[in-house]
């Protein structure tokens, strides 16, 4: 047996002990709440579509907690970015600056408003947007005219810039803001992953002009879909919520709509899921804290490099990762593991090297290709043994 075999079965055991069962998931939503109750609510008083208090109750949840002061919901996260960034201004023809090292849903939301990416490399310790590498490519093909930022190689209007939140991990999202704020390019932070992360005393998604946040089944809370657009600012919120419900101007009984909108409702009966999740989510952060230091210790003892928390910051810890040192070593962890029942997998392929995107400007994406080539993501569940113990 080589080191390697040995490191990967005794990772393999760790995750037996804390898991237990065949096959391990990367990540399993726990329904341990009063999740059961609020849909039968739910089908009880009718309201299981659009329509609903679960629907507000929601968003209040979800603002109160992150600190915004308004809170959307949408039916999935994708289209919560899509609208978030109509919303920001972003045009056809435009181009948004954001990192190839990302799920394609960013990139997708950009294209559904008619938007073309621009791939700024990202720092290895948050795996987010580098915001020395956004300097170094704005000072050489970024030019200012009548208060509007524009690539000079392009033409194009540079219309919003979107860093991501990877895996919870808090990129620097405040050096990021106060560099785009010196062009003129707002920001609207894609939070999908870090609902329960925090740079300081400050929630991720409250440092844009917009956030938008993903309860998709695989998150740390789940309305089996869903989606939030967060913002400080009121008007934005008014018309988040007034483009997302079909554009639909209020009337007892007549349909007049006054711009196109979207069909972006999210139904009652996911909200009613959202509402119970919240109740468990302060237990469930507190739980994958401490399987994250299990990971941590586990990987200083067996010489592995855990992706811990940045500087400054408490991650909420969705997924836990790890650094291999080679493209062939991180394929021998995912085949070793994958064959064992053990869910791993590997960073997603970056966005520049997909056919629809492999035409869109980049600064040569140095750290992110050596991430691509290196890091698996562990299973990050919160143990219902673990769940259970804390509620006692």
């Amino acid at each position: 047996m080589t080191d390697n075999d040995t490191h990967f079965a005794a990772l393999v055991d760790l995750v037996g002990t804390l898991y237990g069962g065949d096959p391990t998931p990367l990540h399993r939503p726990v329904f341990e709440g009063n999740e059961k109750q609020y849909l039968v609510d739910c089908i009880d008083s009718n309201f299981v579509s659009s329509v609903g208090a679960r629907v507000t109750e929601f968003e209040e949840r979800i603002a109160g907690f992150t600190g915004a002061r308004f809170a959307v919901a949408t039916v999935n996260g994708t289209a919560a970015l899509h609208v978030a960034l109509q919303l920001a201004g972003v045009e056809r023809g435009d181009e948004v600056i954001s990192q190839a090292l990302t799920f394609i849903a960013t990139c997708n939301a950009l294209t559904y408003a008619g938007a073309r990416p621009v791939f700024i490399d990202v720092d290895r310790d948050t795996l987010g947007l580098s915001p020395r590498a956004l300097r170094t490519w704005l000072a050489a093909n970024a030019v200012m005219r009548d208060g509007q930022t524009f690539n000079r190689a392009t033409g194009a209007r540079i219309a919003a810039c979107v860093p991501m939140h990877t895996f919870g991990l808090p990129c620097r999202i405040e050096e990021i803001v106060a560099l785009c704020d010196e062009y003129a390019i707002p920001v609207v932070e894609d939070a999908a992953e870090s609902l329960g992360s925090y740079v300081g005393e400050r929630h991720t998604g409250t440092f844009g002009r917009l956030a938008t946040l993903s309860f998709n089944g695989n998150k740390i809370i789940t309305t089996g879909g869903g989606g939030m657009i967060v913002t400080n600012d009121e008007e934005l919120a008014r018309r988040a919520k007034h483009l997302t419900t079909t554009a639909k101007i209020p009337h007892p009984y007549e349909f007049e709509h006054d711009e196109v909108g979207y069909n972006y409702r999210l139904p009652n009966v996911n909200a009613a899921l959202g509402c119970a999740q919240m109740e468990k989510l302060p237990a469930m952060l507190t739980i994958k804290a401490d399987v994250a230091q299990r990971y941590a210790a586990f990987c200083e003892q067996h010489g592995l490099r855990y992706v811990g928390a940045p500087p400054g910051t408490r991650p909420n810890f969705w997924l836990n990762a790890v650094v291999l040192d080679s493209r062939a070593e991180r394929d021998a962890l995912l085949e070793y593991t994958n064959s064992r029942g053990v869910m791993t997998r590997p960073i997603w392929r970056l966005m520049s090297s997909l056919e629809m995107f492999k035409d869109c400007q980049h600064d040569g994406l140095e750290n992110s290709r050596w991430l691509e080539d290196r890091v698996v993501n562990l299973p990050s569940s919160v143990p219902e043994s673990e769940f259970w113990r804390l509620q006692q």
